[in-house]
């Protein structure tokens, strides 16, 4: 691992359901708060992420943007059930759909509880400025925008956001 490059879109329609090859329930939680990240007290975030019968500790760099650094591990899954129940402060729940399109794998994240309607595609590259065909059912680019981090959905959940930022638009 070492360096993440990934941008994140909203979803203009729902044409990709018919194009998804597998999905997995994931559960994840973060072993550092939002604010300590966002505050710049912590260099990075430190996520607990099961799904299925696995599970893995990731650390991501704190910066904002479509390339940081990532380092992943795998981890027994009672450790990472332990650390959900008792050191996170809340979870993020979804269903990852992954979805084939021109020699690239979108994974589209569909999440549940207070974070019920957000959809996100994904998109892992492997430059900044590496090209990739646009599907038609892919929307506005929200890779800039916190609010769209996991991490962040935990203390801001989608039930909260104003219709603007629903949509992306502030």
């Amino acid at each position: 691992m070492g360096m993440e490059i990934e941008r994140k879109f909203l979803l203009a329609s729902d044409a990709w359901r018919a194009q998804v090859s597998r999905s997995e329930r994931l559960v994840q939680g973060y072993l550092v708060s939002a604010a300590a990240v966002t505050s710049g007290a912590a260099k990075s975030s430190v996520r607990v992420r099961i799904g299925g019968e696995r599970a893995w500790l990731n650390i991501k760099s704190s910066t904002l943007g479509v390339a940081r650094q990532e380092y992943e591990y795998e981890v027994p899954l009672a450790d990472a059930e332990a650390m959900l129940s008792r050191l996170c402060d809340g979870v993020v729940e979804k269903i990852r759909h992954y979805v084939a399109h021109a020699g690239h794998e979108f994974e589209i994240d569909e999440f549940f509880g207070a974070n019920d309607g957000l959809v996100v595609a994904e998109l892992e590259l492997d430059a900044v400025d590496e090209a990739f065909e646009r599907p038609d059912w892919l929307g506005a680019e929200v890779s800039d925008k916190a609010r769209y981090y996991n991490l962040n959905l935990i203390g801001y959940p989608y039930a909260a956001w104003t219709a603007a930022q629903r949509e992306g638009l502030d």
